[in-house]
Order: C-alpha cells, then sequence, then structure tokens
C-alpha cells in the first residue's frame, strides 16, 4: 500500500494563460497552457496507464483526434487514449467542439481539414463551470479559448491533428481520417456542479472510471482500489499522514486514510 504526491509539471504554451491559480502553478508572468502530473520518477510516471492534467486555454487548441487501444496497437504504439473534461471555470462564449455536425466521407474530411472549413463544421458547445464530457476514442474533438478544465486520459501520446488555424506545426491527416469515427458523437450534455456527487465515467467499456466525491470538514473516509487518483477541487486535509490541498493530485495504490479538515470536492479517477 502506497500513497505518493504527484509531482506538478507546468508546460508553457503559446495558447496558455498567466493567471493561473498559484494553487496550482505559479506562473511568475509565463503562459502556461497545461500544468501535468507524474510520478517523481520519470520512469514510474511513464508506466501509469492514466494521466491527469490542468489546461488553461487563451486560444483554441487544434482540431484533433486519437486512436482507440487496437487501432494504436495495429500501429505499433502501446494504446490508444480516451478521455474526458471537466470544466472548472470557462469566460461566457467559451466553446468546446466535439465531433462534426455531419457525417463525412474520409474524402470530405480530408478536404475541410485541408481548406479550414473543418472549423465551422465542428460542433462547438457553450460551456460553464460544471460542464462534463467524456471524449472517446476516435471522435473529433477541440478545446477553445477562455477555458479551465481538469483533464483525466489513457496515458498514451498519441494525437493525430486535423487542423491548426495555419500554425506552423506538422499534421497528421492520413492517420487522422483513418480512426476518425464515422458516427456522430452522442453522449448528453452534463452540467455536474462542483458540489455534486456523481459517477462521471463508468467502467461499462470506458479505460478508467471518474467520480465526483464530497466530504464534509472534520470527517473521514477510505479510499480502496488497487489504482486511484485523487484530485481535490476545493478543501484541505491528511491523506496517511500527509497534508494534501487544491491543485495537487495523489497516486493511492491500495488503501489511503483521508482525513478532511475543511470541506471537500475531489475528483477520484480508477481503473475499471
Amino acid at each position: 500500500m502506497t500513497t505518493t504526491r504527484l509531482f506538478a509539471h507546468d508546460v508553457e504554451k503559446p495558447w496558455g494563460r498567466t493567471d493561473i491559480p498559484s494553487a496550482i502553478a505559479p506562473t511568475q508572468g509565463r503562459r502556461v497552457g497545461e500544468v501535468w502530473f507524474s510520478a517523481p520518477t520519470p520512469s514510474e510516471g511513464a508506466a501509469l496507464p492514466l494521466l491527469v492534467k490542468y489546461i488553461f486555454t487563451s486560444e483554441k487548441l487544434s482540431v484533433q483526434v486519437h486512436p482507440n487501444d487496437v487501432q494504436a496497437r495495429d500501429r505499433g504504439l502501446q494504446g490508444g487514449k480516451s478521455e474526458c473534461w471537466y470544466i472548472l471555470d470557462a469566460e461566457p462564449d467559451a466553446r468546446l467542439g466535439i465531433g462534426l455536425t455531419r457525417e463525412l466521407t474520409p474524402e470530405a474530411l480530408r478536404a475541410a481539414a485541408l481548406d479550414g472549413s473543418i472549423e465551422a463544421l465542428m460542433d462547438w458547445k457553450p460551456v460553464r463551470a460544471g460542464s462534463f464530457y467524456y471524449i472517446p476514442a476516435g471522435t473529433v474533438h477541440a478545446i477553445g479559448g477562455g477555458v479551465t478544465l481538469v483533464e483525466v486520459q489513457q496515458n498514451n501520446d498519441v494525437t493525430y491533428r486535423l487542423y491548426d488555424y495555419g500554425r506552423p506545426r506538422a499534421l497528421h491527416l492520413e492517420e487522422a481520417i483513418a480512426v476518425s469515427a464515422t458516427a456522430l458523437y452522442d453522449l448528453p450534455d452534463r452540467i455536474v456542479p462542483i458540489t455534486a456527487e456523481e459517477r462521471l465515467v463508468s467502467g461499462d467499456g470506458a479505460p478508467f472510471i471518474l467520480d465526483l466525491m464530497q466530504g464534509e470538514a472534520k470527517t473521514a473516509q477510505r479510499i480502496e482500489g488497487e489504482m486511484a487518483w485523487f484530485i481535490p477541487l476545493a478543501g484541505t486535509g491528511m491523506i496517511d499522514g500527509e497534508p494534501w490541498r487544491q491543485g495537487e493530485c495523489w497516486l493511492i495504490q491500495g488503501t489511503a486514510a483521508l482525513t478532511i479538515e475543511s470541506r471537500m470536492s475531489a475528483l477520484l479517477a480508477r481503473l475499471p
């Protein structure tokens, strides 16, 4: 049984922001776009099956897609990537592009990516704090500007870009078209306030389980499971004798004793 505070690694991005809460990452004037949580030893972090990130955007990210496990392994990769987004904050006009508004043939998808019309074909969904989306592998997607979110994903570095608004980065059209789902995205829009207690991702066909959990001040809980990621969004307390707070991520292998000093809201990710 081990409990480990994962190392927070902030990543500067041109589309990042300088107004990130200091509890998550001190920017010191830098444009931080992502904060990744990994094991203190890099070799251990690479082996973790899930990756947790905070993402902060000031402009749209690329239109991209990820393969599923079978597609990735057919290409000699370790595995695919399904992911999910829980929105912590969003500007009034913030949007997430999730899927397309109509089905496209591979030829039409390639043409739309090349001429930029894919941007208008994306299903841009308005979001606010509490919006939650699960993004199965194969879903064409993009994160818009003005969003702060927590992302939980399979820990496989495999992203195929379809369109990048003219930025000078490589695209992966053939790979992306080969793995893009042809059916429209049909999962429901969900608003899950940070004060809710709810299962966000189920284990039925999903590569992980995600719960939004709560705890009152001056109480205690136990977290059990072969491997779990504890992501506190609010509150303070102790976990196996070590202090935890908002903006951290802890890896629990076995059972952990959790005490809550001030009211807690947290995401808890586990393997199915």
